[in-house]
């Protein structure tokens, strides 16, 4: 039983030696921790003023930053595990990882597939920041293109993160990528009216409204003619942003009804005619009876003048 509990207390004796003799590298690998974290925000913020100087592209400036935060993290922690473990050589960590990279794809591959989705969409610029797009279901402004996630500002003051790799493979429509934007108002008018007259109208009223572009041209155009009006669709210009374009919308919604009252212009809706009847006082029975008498009747042999059925 001694010689068991000479064993056990050498070893123990042992593990605490090696511990000692770690000891020091340990601490001094924990303390590059705290270096390379301190290291990663003076890289971000050094490549940041750099790429705002070189790169014009805020998307690639963002990548450039990213870029930095992380390669900063991995050579810290590569230098911090050399340190802490003398007999790990670079060699052997370069092996581990990889080994375990596969495992690690397999495990993290969601976030891998939004991580190289996310630096494709940097570098390709599908979009940038501050415009107004359209993602699956979701319609704002972009506030941040990160490494996982593109955040969106919806209109209605709430933010969406939504999956670099869903913004990726989809269709992305991007409402502000040009200059201006078209909108198309409907607007009916009643049969008896003049249709020059109603589109020349229609046509002064957007080119005096505030904040429609002479170029392109606004449009006056019969579409259609409806069950009670003669169907136009006007066709104007305004710059791309979402409140220009409700704002002026709303002026021409006011704007054309003025002119159509100046104008005689009737702008007409659907008129439904009811027919109502007691129904206690009808009997299909009744209806029937009176009506089998009156149209039909037979004729008599002795009768000379034979009379004809009436159906």
């Amino acid at each position: 039983m001694n010689p068991l509990l000479d064993r056990i207390q050498t070893s123990l004796l042992d593990l605490v030696g090696q511990f000692i003799q770690l000891l020091p590298g340990v601490v001094l690998g924990l303390v590059l921790v705290l270096v390379t974290w301190y290291a990663a925000k003076v890289a971000q913020r050094v490549v940041g003023k750099m790429s705002q100087r070189l790169v014009p592209s805020r998307s690639l400036q963002l990548l450039a930053v990213q870029v930095a935060r992380i390669g900063t993290w991995v050579l810290g922690i590569v230098i911090a595990a050399v340190v802490a473990f003398p007999d790990l050589r670079l060699g052997d960590i370069i092996g581990l990882l990889g080994l375990g990279s596969v495992a690690i794809g397999f495990a993290f591959q969601d976030i891998f597939k939004n991580f190289l989705a996310g630096i494709l969409l940097l570098i390709e610029e599908p979009f940038r920041l501050g415009d107004q797009v359209v993602m699956s279901d979701y319609e704002g402004t972009v506030e941040g293109i990160k490494i996982r996630s593109t955040q969106l500002r919806t209109y209605t003051g709430e933010l969406v993160e939504i999956p670099n790799s869903i913004v990726f493979t989809n269709p992305v429509r991007v409402l502000t990528a040009f200059r201006s934007r078209r909108t198309d108002f409907e607007i009916g008018v009643d049969y008896t009216t003049p249709l020059p007259l109603a589109k020349q109208t229609f046509l002064d009223v957007v080119n005096r409204t505030d904040g429609v572009l002479n170029s392109p041209e606004p449009e006056v155009d019969v579409v259609g003619f409806g069950d009670s009006s003669i169907d136009f669709k006007v066709r104007y210009w305004t710059t791309p942003q979402i409140a220009e374009v409700r704002r002026i919308k709303s002026q021409v919604a006011m704007a054309l009804k003025a002119a159509c009252d100046d104008a005689g212009i009737s702008i007409p809706y659907p008129i439904r005619t009811v027919h109502m009847f007691d129904q206690t006082e009808f009997n299909e029975s009744d209806r029937l009876t009176n009506s089998n008498s009156v149209g039909h009747r037979e004729e008599n042999p002795q009768d000379g003048n034979s009379q004809r059925a009436v159906q």
